[in-house]
């Protein structure tokens, strides 16, 4: 069988995607061949042809996979299909009928990785420890059944943060290679890698990398806060790719809202639709896209100024409160599928992480 990585996460949105992603990239420059896969598709793309006596149906492939692919230039044959959708409709299915067992599509797979002694299998796992037991597909099951190695990425708030650690610890065993701890504020990592990683790895938990809290991966695209809000795009709708880093709330007089504005960057910023000044001194701003909530239009000036800077206005229904909740929401909680952010994400795991240990253990080239 061809060598199995698997990659996940103890609580979604972890940072798997980015480390998949410098993972992949170093595996190629190893001179390795690359499969990749997500075992359980959660966001589905339009699929790959199916092989010589597979059904007519395209196999599911996730939207990760194809973004994933074509960042590190893998052919389609290199990617490989999902065993199974985690959508609403197929998890009732299994559950009515009391199956908790992986369907046929897993056994497809590892034949697959079987005749492929070639490659490298990196697979992703689901978004938690938990995701996929109803589908046979968590993390432990999916090592289990393929006895493959694990690399573990995790945020890493403070010594708390230990426990999830400790709990996959116990459940993978030494199917458990390292892990990379993510999302850690960039004053703390000296001393993380100093004196808690070694800490850690006493703990049967080697520290691959430190990964530092990153704005722009944490960001989400404009296109992406108006599905989550139900907006109406007023203008630029050329410009919902822009990314948004942080949150603003226009609800002061407007000289301390201009100073505030100042100190912020890649800013969505969310205010009455009455409140003009607090609208013109936002778009003068770092503002990516201005958000109006409450009653009535905006002004004819300001559709005008914010058409001149490029700066997509979006109107809500949602009171101001919930809007913000909604948005505060989406930072952190959203995929890597921009190309700014994995040419980011290579450089970051480049840059934090050494993976010589992990391809050490997995006998591949140095």
């Amino acid at each position: 069988m061809a060598p199995i990585l698997l990659v996940g996460s103890c609580v979604p949105f972890g940072g798997k995607s980015a480390v998949v992603l410098g993972l992949g990239r170093q595996l190629l420059r190893r001179g390795v061949k690359l499969l990749f896969g997500k075992p359980l598709a959660a966001d589905l793309d339009a699929g790959v042809p199916p092989a010589a006596g597979d059904s007519p149906a395209a196999l599911p492939l996730d939207a990760d996979v194809s973004f994933v692919g074509a960042t590190l230039g893998l052919p389609a044959s290199q990617l490989l299909p999902s065993v199974d959708v985690l959508d609403r409709a197929s998890a009732e299915r299994r559950l009515l009928a009391g199956n908790l067992q992986p369907g046929g599509g897993f056994d497809a797979l590892r034949q697959q990785l079987q005749a492929d002694e070639d490659s490298v299998a990196l697979l992703e796992a689901g978004g938690s420890l938990q995701e996929g037991l109803l589908y046979g597909l968590s993390l432990p099951q999916l090592a289990q059944g393929l006895q493959a190695p694990v690399l573990l990425v995790h945020p890493w708030r403070d010594s708390r943060s230990l426990d999830p650690l400790l709990a996959a610890r116990d459940q993978l065993g030494e199917l458990l290679l390292g892990v990379v701890l993510n999302a850690v504020e960039p004053d703390a990592v000296p001393a993380l890698r100093e004196r808690v990683a070694p800490a850690l790895e006493r703990l049967g938990l080697p520290v691959l990398g430190v990964m530092p809290r990153s704005p722009l991966l944490r960001s989400v695209t404009v296109a992406e806060l108006a599905r989550r809000l139900d907006a109406r795009v007023l203008c630029c709708r050329d410009r919902l790719d822009l990314l948004v880093e942080t949150l603003s709330i226009g609800a002061m007089n407007v000289n301390a809202a201009m100073e505030f504005f100042r100190r912020r960057r890649n800013m969505a910023v969310v205010t009455g639709a009455d409140r003009t000044d607090i609208q013109l001194a936002a778009l003068e701003a770092s503002t990516q896209c201005l958000i109006l909530t409450g009653a009535g239009e905006p002004l004819p000036q300001l559709l005008n100024r914010a058409e001149e800077l490029d700066v997509p206005l979006l109107k809500v229904d949602h009171d101001t409160l919930t809007t913000v909740e909604l948005i505060e929401h989406a930072f952190g909680n959203v995929g890597i599928h921009e190309s700014v952010k994995a040419t980011y994400a290579l450089r970051l795991v480049e840059e934090s992480c050494d993976f010589s240990p992990l391809f050490a253990r997995m006998g591949l080239p140095g």
